[in-house]
């Protein structure tokens, strides 16, 4: 680990910000967001990961602030074990004082790492779980790395119910959503003649594009002009040549786009008319606040933190998971509204600025560690003076 050591008492707390990698994904997102928004003055800021690789991994390096790799093959092996020895060897060395794990793996690996070294702990929870492999293990896994950490941050109240639900104290809980920073709402057009409807969304079985591609078909009869974009690279080739099928069955192929990865999401936002989110589950979506934070309608599906984020009727609609039919009918309800869709569009930009900001969610997060700090200081003075 490259943490410059912090020998002054004076000087700011080292905090190490763990992830498994930088690939694009929305906890990557929000941990090269928080990264770049901690203030650098009042926090000596450092980067663990298990894999130094990633798209967003430029965004880090351009900080110029020191990034540790500590590699794994299995959270189940040997190696695992040395990893976390080495870890907590380094935490000493660099005097870390705050060890803050984004995700399933990091919290796993980090965490009882931090805890053998003496530091202040933090695991994230991000989603509630559903449909990952080896399910019992991995939720045992995770329950036990969140009692085991001081604090746990849930960035929804969905999630947060999960894990009182899963044993984990509500009291050891923090809730801080997601943010984004926000640069202006983009100034839509009445009367649209050729609707865009666009999902942003890694293509997992998790999120529900085959319930979009049917709610497409029947969209597509109303608007027959109408173009549906999913963005996002492919979970695994063969599923998405099983979307594509799915398409050709439907007789939507000539519709449906599937770009893959782009970095220009920002941009294909502003010549959308509807936002899409078809999950099964979600924890705090990131896609929501870049779509509210656009100015489009969003129509997303009842699940997860979602309903935190999507005021049903006045930023756009809910609609339950797995149906294409009700997903259909809110689509053609904004398209044959186009005002309402404006409405919805104004107003979730509106909630986002007011509840979800970027600057909020940095704020939230350094309170957290001062007064995890303050404690920790407040105990040790109690303990030395009771010796």
């Amino acid at each position: 680990m490259g943490c410059k050591s912090r020998g002054d008492m004076r000087a700011p707390p080292t905090i190490l910000k763990f992830v498994t990698k930088f690939a694009v994904g929305g906890t990557e997102r929000q941990f090269v967001y928080l990264t770049k928004g901690i203030d650098k003055t009042r926090f000596n800021v450092c980067v663990g990961c298990l894999s130094r690789e990633g798209d967003f991994l430029k965004d880090i390096e351009a900080l110029r602030i020191p990034i540790s790799e500590y590699p794994i093959t299995s959270l189940w092996s040997p190696r695992m074990i040395r990893g976390q020895w080495r870890l907590a060897q380094d935490l000493r060395r660099q005097r870390v004082q705050v060890v803050h794990a984004y995700g399933f793996y990091p919290n796993v690996f980090s965490v009882p790492a931090a805890r053998f070294a003496g530091c202040i702990s933090i695991a994230s929870v991000r989603d509630t779980g559903a449909f990952s492999s080896q399910v019992k293990l991995k939720t045992l896994s995770q329950k036990a790395a969140c009692l085991l950490a001081d604090r746990v941050i849930a960035n929804s109240s969905a999630v947060r119910s999960w894990l009182v639900n899963l044993g984990v104290n509500e009291n050891h809980i923090n809730v801080i959503p997601n943010g984004i920073a926000l640069d202006g709402r983009h100034e839509r057009r009445l009367g649209c003649q050729k609707p865009v409807v666009t999902v942003v969304s890694r293509l997992n079985p998790r999120k529900g594009i085959e319930y979009f591609l049917e709610a497409a078909a029947t969209v597509s009869k109303r608007f027959p002009g109408a173009r549906f974009l999913i963005v996002g690279g492919p979970y695994s080739a063969a599923y998405q040549s099983s979307l594509e099928a799915l398409a050709e069955r439907l007789q939507v192929a000539r519709q449906v786009v599937f770009t893959g990865e782009r970095n220009d999401v920002k941009e294909l936002l502003r010549e959308t008319t509807l936002a899409v989110l078809p999950s099964l589950s979600e924890g705090m979506s990131n896609v929501l606040l870049e779509s509210m934070a656009a100015g489009l309608p969003v129509v997303a599906t009842d699940v997860g933190g979602n309903p935190e984020l999507v005021q049903s009727g006045k930023t756009g609609f809910l609609v339950p998971a797995r149906d294409p039919a009700a997903l259909s009918n809110a689509i053609i309800r904004i398209l044959e509204r186009p005002e309402l869709g404006l409405c919805f569009g104004a107003a979730g930009y509106q909630r986002v600025s007011a509840h979800f900001s970027l600057s909020t969610t940095v704020r939230r997060t350094e309170e957290l560690y001062s007064s995890l700090l303050e404690e920790r200081m407040w105990r040790h003075a109690r303990a030395v003076r009771a010796s």
